[in-house]
């Protein structure tokens, strides 16, 4: 799959790099009774897959057997000049489709385990969610006004 971002494009370049560094984003997932539930996750992403680590017993992992479909949202910087958003479709799937991604991900959040190594930690998180984002809006906000961005699949 081609990624969604063209790191070229200073738009592009800006989101794909709050997307890479940033350490929480907010899942949204939906209930069965069309409920939208939102959550702090880490994350890896790699465009336009991003991937997750879930107890399998939680709110989120449930629904996303019910409806795959999810929106993802990265804090935004003081004053709200900064907003990154994305849609895409969640699967759940085993730790063999994202092993190639663990190095990254421990690198980027290795200081957060509580003393863990990564293998403890996914004794707990171990529910790999991998996101394929079909659609990145983000406005940015620049001495001559916001820039919009909006790139879909």
């Amino acid at each position: 799959m081609r990624p969604l971002l063209d790191p070229s494009v200073t738009g592009h370049a800006h989101a794909a790099c709050r997307l890479s560094a940033a350490p929480i984003l907010w899942l949204t997932t939906v209930s069965v009774d069309a409920r939208p539930h939102s959550v702090p996750v880490w994350f890896l992403w790699s465009d336009p897959h991003l991937v997750v680590f879930s107890r399998p017993d939680t709110a989120k992992v449930d629904r996303l057997r019910h409806n795959p479909a999810v929106s993802m949202s990265l804090d935004s910087a003081v004053g709200g000049g900064d907003i990154v958003l994305a849609e895409g479709d969640a699967e759940l799937v085993g730790m063999d489709a994202v092993v190639d991604g663990l190095p990254a991900f421990e690198r980027k959040y290795r200081t957060l385990f509580g003393g863990q190594s990564l293998e403890e930690w996914l004794d707990l998180f171990s529910q790999p969610i991998r996101v394929t984002a079909t659609k990145i809006i983000s406005w940015t906000a620049t001495p001559k006004g916001l820039d919009y961005l909006s790139v879909a699949a």
